[in-house]
């Protein structure tokens, strides 16, 4: 059924248009989540948790993001006129300052984390070609990642419906090993091996059931991180309510192979055997446990196919976004710039540009790329908060429903998205959020040269007040990682 759902053909009317129709929307949200994480979910779940806190812990998540895809479906037809996903929905909900900054965080959070995804690529290709070294980060593995780039970036430049398309072969082609895995492992499952320390009573290393599923949410956190792809190229879309259909199928999708994955690996290998596996991959060695050797290198492909995919998905979330801003006017002209096959051209140079010299930068100091990585992931975080408060504020307010039309159930999943996201923020640790100020107040004169060319006023008296807090906390976050208080390592 998963491979149905994205391997469909397009209709003859989207190829004319150009559009995107429904099977391309759910692999691009397909495409973005599932990309590394899921390959060290066995170990990356077992190292604090048993199996009985781990379904505790995908039980929570899960209920928080489907309050979130939620939102995504419902203002994405409550909403059609707003057609970049969250980027959109804060400027309509709280202004074009902090639409801006949601827009230059997304953006960031994006390009920063390719970085991460074709550095990967490399490294799991070392398990066949040592050159280019476990991390990924050797010369011969900086070559070919910017081979992989610049030819990814040629099909963008071909067209965002052509690597939508392309993403759809990508998606289809990592589903299959995934699906391998989990048909395999539930074939070598043992139950009493599954239900041995189920609540890990007997590791008091685990701690109690509470602290086990903190642990859990932990990794959770950024597993679900693209599920607004369908509305971050909605204006692209053929139909509107696609969108939300896309983000809800492609939720179930992922949350199906993640939790099948993480608790089916209980019933080969025990927490223990699991916990003390490589973190990279340790899905290859579950599978090799159940099937033989054979079962690590079926994985290892799908992992480098699996991240793969998620770069282009990735690579097109991070054009689009700013140039829809910049269409807008909150980001200079240049990221506008479309080419003759509509594809935002001058949005995704810029991009691949910054992803070149930081692939440079982890060849020469990898530990600096990390640090910023880790910033700018708790940066993406931040426009889920804002989905959620600005479907919250929509069903409050009444703006947009009809006389007597409930809204109880858009209030509800709104309230919850909203608390979800703060809470997200909250477990990946307050400090990162204190430390993307450094990376937003970089974007303040950007925003200011974007309007002044507009002729347009830059700030409002809050909105400057707001751009003023920004300035200070990147200060003072700055002065705390210099002496050392601090640190996103």
């Amino acid at each position: 059924m998963v491979t149905a759902n994205v391997a469909a053909p397009s209709t003859t009317t989207e190829k004319a248009s150009g559009k995107l129709g429904l099977v391309p929307l759910v692999a691009l949200v397909v495409g973005s989540m599932i990309g590394g994480g899921v390959f060290s979910l066995p170990q990356n779940m077992a190292k604090g948790a048993s199996p009985g806190a781990v379904i505790i812990g995908w039980l929570v998540t899960g209920i928080g993001m489907l309050a979130l895809a939620f939102v995504y479906q419902g203002l994405s037809t409550r909403k059609p006129a707003l057609d970049a996903g969250p980027y959109s929905y804060a400027r309509a909900g709280f202004g074009d300052f902090i639409g801006f900054n949601s827009a230059w965080g997304y953006w960031l959070s994006a390009w920063i984390g390719n970085v991460s995804y074709v550095v990967l690529i490399f490294g799991a290709l070392s398990y066949f070609y040592p050159a280019f070294g476990a991390e990924g980060n050797t010369t011969q593995a900086i070559i070919g990642a910017s081979i992989v780039l610049w030819g990814t970036h040629a099909l963008v430049l071909m067209g965002i419906r052509e690597a939508a398309i392309i993403n759809v072969i990508t998606t289809t082609a990592k589903l299959l090993p995934i699906l391998l895995f989990i048909l395999l492992v539930a074939v070598a499952f043992n139950l009493p091996k599954f239900s041995l320390d189920f609540w890990g009573a007997q590791t008091p290393d685990l701690g109690s059931v509470m602290t086990q599923v903190k642990s859990t949410m932990l990794v959770t956190l950024w597993v679900f991180i693209g599920i607004e792809g369908a509305s971050v190229v909605s204006g692209r879309a053929a139909k509107r309510a696609d969108i939300g259909r896309a983000t809800i199928i492609g939720f179930i999708i992922a949350l199906a192979a993640y939790l099948l994955v993480s608790l089916l690996s209980f019933g080969v290998m025990t927490q223990p055997e699991l916990a003390a596996l490589p973190a990279a991959a340790s899905m290859a060695s579950v599978l090799e446990q159940a099937v033989g050797p054979w079962g690590s290198v079926v994985v290892r492909i799908g992992l480098v196919i699996s991240v793969a995919g998620a770069f282009l998905s990735w690579t097109v979330f991070a054009a689009e976004i700013p140039y829809r801003a910049a269409k807008e006017g909150m980001l200079p002209a240049v990221f506008a710039t479309e080419n003759k096959n509509g594809a935002p051209a001058g949005s995704l140079w810029i991009t691949n540009i910054f992803v070149q010299m930081f692939l440079i930068v982890t060849l020469y100091a990898n530990s600096t790329y990390l640090a910023l990585f880790y910033i700018a992931s708790t940066a993406i975080l931040v426009p889920y908060v804002l989905s959620g408060a600005y479907a919250f504020k929509l069903a409050l307010s009444g703006e947009e429903y009809r006389e007597g039309e409930r809204r109880g159930r858009d209030m509800f999943t709104g309230a919850l998205a909203t608390v979800y996201g703060a809470w997200l923020i909250y477990a990946a640790g307050p400090n990162y959020l204190f430390m993307c100020a450094l990376l937003y107040v970089v974007g303040i004169p950007v925003y200011w040269w974007a309007r002044h060319a507009r002729g347009e006023k830059a700030f409002s008296g809050i909105e400057a007040l707001i751009g003023l807090g920004i300035a200070v906390a990147a200060a003072i976050a700055g002065y705390l990682m210099w002496t050392g208080a601090i640190s996103a390592l």
